[in-house]
């Protein structure tokens, strides 16, 4: 189950997109080839294999154009569908359906490109007992939309800011002075809600904060298999095991098989290309 989209979240977003679209002068073209009594008819089509994530937003796109648009939706969030399906029909006045066409395009495919390729790593993860996480590395202002398609598809939220987590990394270790002197200050600062994370990229860095006691996470950064391994039995189930760090589908496997929690992947958010969706008009 995947957490809800309210308009007041999708509102101003999708506001500031079709601002960025229509400027002050509006949809030239449609405005100077359509008539304002004209309908028409569009299929969201997927011209790729892929799970469904953005339904919501298509929705609201052309509701915030006009409401007299109507979406009807053939599968919702969480729907894996073939090549060739049709997710959803819009119908209404066909100058706002034109209008907000590159909107929800633009965002349903690049939501269905994230959970598509998250579902993929949870697949390659699961029988070994592992989760995928996503990162900060997401486009800005998206970052709530990006976070939800990963949970769209199987996958765990990391924080989703510097406000609501603590990762202590190695450059904060080298500005606090030491993983001892970064994890004393934290602790005295944080109240007993917050739990923190340090970043080890070697064994001997992970004795230590294992030593120190005051971690509840540990980030276990571009380690191979058979050092992810030992990190993992030097912990011993005392911190929560997180490898992230030059991992791929291709290696995902031998990366999960090694015994740690969670992989975290950037590439889900950052380098995703979008799917191939299209949005094919009738006239009525």
């Amino acid at each position: 189950m995947t957490r809800a989209l309210y308009d007041f979240q999708l509102d101003p977003l999708l506001l500031t997109a079709l601002r960025e679209d229509l400027g002050q002068a509006g949809d030239l073209t449609t405005d100077a080839t359509v008539r304002p009594e004209d309908r028409a008819r569009g299929r969201f089509n997927f011209r790729a294999a892929g799970r469904v994530a953005g339904m919501d937003i298509v929705r609201r796109t052309f509701a915030l154009l006009d409401e007299r648009v109507s979406v009807t939706a053939h599968h919702e969030d969480c729907a894996d569908v073939a090549a060739g399906t049709c997710v959803a029909t819009v119908e209404g006045p066909a100058r706002a359906v034109l209008t907000g066409e590159r909107v929800a395009l633009n965002l349903l495919a690049r939501l269905s490109a994230i959970a598509t390729v998250t579902a993929q790593a949870v697949a390659l993860a699961a029988p070994h007992g592992c989760h995928i996480a996503c990162t900060r590395k997401t486009t800005p202002g998206l970052r709530g939309l990006e976070k939800y398609a990963v949970a769209v598809g199987g996958g765990t939220n990391h924080r989703f800011g510097l406000n609501d987590g603590v990762l202590i990394k190695d450059n904060h270790i080298v500005v606090a002075g030491g993983v001892e002197a970064a994890l004393t200050r934290a602790r005295q600062t944080l109240g007993h809600m917050v739990k923190i994370e340090v970043e080890v990229d070697t064994l001997d860095q992970l004795d230590a904060v294992l030593a120190l006691g005051m971690a509840d996470a540990v980030l276990l950064d571009n380690m191979g298999p058979d050092v992810l391994r030992e990190a993992v039995a030097r912990v011993d189930g005392r911190l929560t095991t997180e490898a992230s760090g030059g991992i791929t589908l291709a290696n995902l496997p031998d990366v999960a098989a090694t015994g740690v929690n969670l992989v975290s992947l950037g590439f889900l958010t950052h380098s995703v290309p979008a799917l191939d969706i299209g949005l094919d008009f009738e006239v009525l």
